[in-house]
């Protein structure tokens, strides 16, 4: 039986909390932070990379040309239609049959809303015009997203999506990759990528992020190959 542990993020202390809370693993979920606890399994492990570490491969390499067109711009963690739409088709092609596949537009403001602490959206557009009422913006149709917290000594990616009709671009990887030059710009060690479990299909990418830190039963260790 799958069990977590988890507290509040609320009122003044948020911040804090977070920070050292996401130093023994627990990942955020709008107000919750949580960490699995389950008896006898310790599949879930979390992952983060150190930043100044890091070194891309040819093929990330490759995947940032590939992108080196897209408009990036951070904005207020604030959901609007725009996000939501890209968010189902993201979410119908990849994980249908997951326990996000019935997210109503309530349920989404809420996940990207709702937070003490210090949360943003980076957004990634293709080139040229977009027409939204009551907003101007930098670049043209919005492709990827990717709600994120900043640490007092990193990153954290709380959750990502982009359209699957691009995979050519490789945006999942993409996004990682950015945010590893954002934390390393900002004078941050981390980027915080959540849970990754071996043989996981869905979360194998993760490990192709070298070298990245696990959290094992001895603390943080490094992993490099």
């Amino acid at each position: 039986m799958e069990r977590k542990v988890f507290t509040h993020l609320i009122g003044n202390e948020a911040t804090q909390l977070h920070d050292t809370l996401s130093q023994g693993g627990f990942r955020r979920s709008q107000n919750i932070a949580y960490r699995p606890a389950c008896e006898n399994c310790t599949a879930c492990v979390s992952v983060r990379v150190p930043v100044r570490r890091f070194t891309p491969t040819d093929s990330f390499r490759r995947v940032t040309r590939r992108n080196r067109d897209l408009v990036i711009e951070e904005v207020p963690a604030q959901a609007t239609g725009e996000h939501y739409s890209l968010f189902r088709d993201y979410i119908l092609a990849r994980h249908g049959d997951g326990g996000m596949s019935d997210m109503t537009v309530a349920d989404f403001s809420a996940m990207v809303d709702e937070s003490f602490v210090d949360t943003t959206i980076i957004e990634y557009r293709l080139p040229g015009p977009v027409s939204l009422a009551g907003s101007q913006k930098q670049g043209g149709r919005l492709v990827a997203a990717s709600l994120t917290d900043r640490l007092h000594d990193g990153l954290s990616m709380i959750y990502s999506f982009f359209d699957p009709a691009l995979s050519l671009r490789s945006l999942g990887s993409y996004m990682i990759l950015d945010h590893i030059a954002r934390a390393s710009g900002s004078g941050l060690g981390y980027l915080y990528l959540g849970y990754w479990v071996e043989g996981s299909d869905k979360m194998d990418y993760k490990a192709r992020f070298l070298p990245q830190e696990r959290l094992l039963r001895d603390g943080w260790t490094l992993i490099d190959a």
